[in-house]
């Protein structure tokens, strides 16, 4: 077996030799040249390669562009294993367009980077930090650091503000607000941690209430933490008043649903300058008011019309689909409580059912009538005015999709619940963690099309082979080709590689 060896000459020369062992001696096969540059002992080494490779059909362990390191038999060779670099490189460089480097803490970015690629809890993550990139984190930093991360909520907040602001053209004009609910893995509330309404089922434990503010991309620009039991119509008016103090904004249009709405809320809106879109709960409308719709509403798909009310303009629309979605849920509920009146031993909770005490039982003809009336009809309550077309109070609404989204985001791909934390300290922090990820995550989505899972998936896939070499104790790193389909990723993203 062949070796590239070079030796100090006593003329201060670089002399490059091709050498073999036998019987644990060194023999020079033949001396190649001296090199007095940096320049000349590459091309030399070059040639050793390229005699080996000729003379003896010896093939290179290495690619061509380390020829520094010789030939190195694969014997000769310990597999390390591998890293995942490359994905930390490019997700390092998502980092800086969101300035997240000037948070001057390596642990919270690479916090999030895990909480991108492969999330876990925060001590789990530090191990896969270590096995994935060869850095490493001690539990002691991290204990130091977490309760403190909260105070770079509104600094962060900012740089992500400005991103949604230069790459998604956010004016601030018109804002989408909605709410979700993160449990616990505990019973044992607090202060913070209390049992409320669940949107995930989990009634019985402890959970927290958390508002999240998106441009209408779906790109998130603030996040507000509220007690498990707050109720969410609540939440509303303190977030997006402090918003648009925060950002000193003159005229700003909330879209919110139907669970925001209440007469305090129409007026603290009016009151604080603020232009609303809200879904309206059609089955609270006096019985009045939907005889009014029915008389006004030509029922054809994509009809709508207007009227006063007072909790501002009521938009009314009618759809096709949404009737015949409407009308089998109608006829479902409605066999099931003639069923259930058939057989009252097993009566429960059922819509169409008045005196549900057991005694004078029968169907809710009254109630039956209002659905009836109002199948297919979807309600908005606004205060912008008539030069705004009903189509574009509709279509705004319908973007509240854009939250629900990011709320699947946060919860599916990024495991933001069950949260295991137990100081609130920490339950911010982790939240901060999530909401700097999901700013990632959907930047990444909006620039490529693609999920962030996906792109992921796709990082990893380039990955950085480690050898050992035993003869000079030096670590190799080989990384593999980077396909087309990643670096038109990587384009989209503005990134280079």
């Amino acid at each position: 077996m062949y070796h590239i060896r070079t030796i100090k000459t006593s003329s201060k020369a670089s002399a490059v030799q091709v050498i073999r062992y036998e019987n644990r001696r060194r023999l020079i096969v033949v001396h190649i040249g001296s090199a007095h540059t940096a320049e000349e002992l590459l091309s030399l080494k070059q040639a050793a390669t390229v005699w080996i490779e000729k003379t003896t059909k010896q093939k290179q362990l290495l690619p061509d562009n380390k020829p520094s390191d010789g030939l190195i038999p694969i014997d000769k060779c310990q597999f390390l294993g591998i890293h995942y670099s490359f994905a930390r490189e490019v997700l390092n460089k998502l980092f800086t367009i969101f300035k997240y480097h000037l948070l001057q803490n390596p642990l919270l970015t690479d916090l999030v980077l895990m909480r991108i690629m492969e999330p876990a809890s925060k001590l789990h993550s530090l191990e896969l930090i270590e096995e994935y990139f060869g850095i490493r984190h001690g539990r002691r930093d991290l204990y130091r650091w977490i309760s403190e991360l909260p105070t770079l909520k509104d600094q962060v907040e900012a740089y992500v503000t400005a991103v949604a602001k230069k790459h998604f053209g956010f004016d601030f004009t018109m804002v989408f607000y909605d709410v979700t609910t993160l449990y616990f893995e505990s019973f044992e509330p607090d202060e913070l941690r209390k049992p409320g309404f669940s949107k995930d089922n989990k009634a019985a434990q402890p959970q927290i209430v958390i508002g999240l503010i998106v441009s209408s991309d779906g790109f998130p620009v603030s996040y507000e933490v509220f007690a498990g039991n707050k109720f969410e119509g609540h939440t509303l008016i303190p977030v997006i008043t402090a918003f648009k103090k925060k950002h000193d904004i003159g005229c700003l249009t909330v879209v919110a649903d139907a669970a925001m709405i209440s007469t305090d809320n129409i007026r603290e809106l009016k009151a604080n300058n603020l232009s609303y879109i809200v879904g309206a709960r059609m089955g609270n409308l006096s019985k009045t008011t939907i005889i009014e719709i029915n008389k006004t509403l030509d029922r054809k798909d994509g009809n709508s019309f207007r009227m006063t009310t007072k909790n501002g303009t009521l938009v009314c629309s009618f759809s096709i689909k949404r009737y015949r979605k409407d009308k089998r849920e109608m006829e479902k509920q409605l066999a099931k409580a003639e069923s259930l009146l058939h057989n009252p031993s097993s009566m429960r909770r059922t819509k169409f059912i008045k005196n549900k005490s057991n005694r004078n039982l029968g169907l809710n003809k009254a109630l039956i009538e209002k659905t009836e009336n109002l199948l297919g009809i979807k309600g908005y309550y606004t205060n912008m005015g008539d030069e705004v077309p009903n189509e574009t109070i509709i279509n705004q609404y319908h973007n509240l999709w854009h939250v629900e989204q990011a709320f699947r985001i946060a919860k599916s791909d990024l495991e933001a619940r069950p949260i295991y934390h137990r100081k609130e300290e920490t339950i911010k922090a982790h939240l901060l963690i999530c909401f700097m990820a999901l700013a990632v995550c959907k930047y990444t989505e909006i620039k490529t099309g693609q999920s962030v899972k996906s792109i992921t998936k796709d990082l990893k896939s380039v990955t950085d082979a480690r050898l050992l070499n035993k003869l000079t104790g030096k670590e190799i790193v080989l990384r593999t080709d980077i396909k087309q389909e990643i670096k038109s990723i990587l384009q989209k993203l503005g990134v280079s590689h």
